[in-house]
């Protein structure tokens, strides 16, 4: 049931990577919990939140900042969902709770006003980029999380801080075609949920994509990363629109 201030849009955002050297991306997302989510039942944040992720017991203000607005939002009425992206996969339940949002699985199907979605982050998708694939699965092994988490926390910060230096240099070199998805994979995916529609980010080329599965008309959208821009898919009953907005 809808909240009385509430009207019935979604949200779906992804790839912001908030740090405290970009106050401008935080700024707009701030501006953007305050003034377009507020008025939403729903909101699914698709991974990369943040830049890096080292563990919740970072308690920084820049980060209960977040986590406050968060929790503001969702005192107002607005449920709030989150998948882990490959920069912070780390999120645990306690600053899921901090920020009051619920955390999915890796890839979840939803009724989106009467429509069957699948979502996720998209990394999973880019079966073509091997190396990063190879260090995904060793990353979400319970054992390489235990032994992580077991470092002191400025060891952690710095680890994540020369894994973003060297994961620039190496995109640096790849191609497009080996940092998009793979088409193939997409279609499984839709194909495994028995769903028409699938929303991810990851990628950074936001588009809605029409695509055939099983002869029948699908769409796969992609979700705008924050770099230069605000970025969201807003969701209604009647329409669908991929939306941006200046940092500024």
């Amino acid at each position: 049931m809808i909240e009385d201030n509430k009207t019935a849009i979604t949200y779906f955002i992804a790839d912001l990577h908030l740090s405290e050297n970009r106050p401008d991306i935080s700024a707009c997302f701030l501006r953007f919990l305050e003034s377009d989510a507020v008025q939403a039942e729903k909101l699914y944040i698709l991974g990369d939140l943040f830049e890096a992720w080292v563990g919740d017991d970072d308690d920084s203000p820049f980060l209960k900042t977040i986590a406050d607005a968060l929790t503001k939002l969702s005192k107002s009425g607005t449920m709030i969902y989150y998948i882990h992206g490959n920069r912070d996969f780390l999120i645990g339940k306690r600053y899921a709770k901090q920020a009051s949002m619920q955390l999915l699985p890796e890839v979840e199907t939803i009724d989106l006003y009467g429509r069957h979605v699948v979502i996720m982050h998209g990394d999973t998708l880019c079966t073509r980029d091997v190396d990063y694939q190879v260090f995904r699965k060793k990353s979400r092994s319970w054992w390489w999380q235990a032994a992580i988490k077991s470092l002191p926390l400025f060891i952690r910060k710095k680890i994540a801080a020369d894994y973003r230096k060297k994961s620039a240099t190496a995109t640096a070199v790849k191609s497009q075609a080996i940092m998009d998805v793979t088409e193939s994979e997409v279609i499984e995916c839709l194909q495994k949920y028995r769903s028409q529609l699938l929303i991810h980010g990851h990628t950074h080329r936001p588009a809605i994509h029409e695509i055939s599965v099983n002869g029948d008309n699908a769409q796969r959208i992609v979700l705008g990363d924050w770099y230069e821009q605000g970025a969201w898919l807003k969701v209604t009953a009647n329409s669908i629109e991929l939306l941006n907005q200046s940092l500024t």
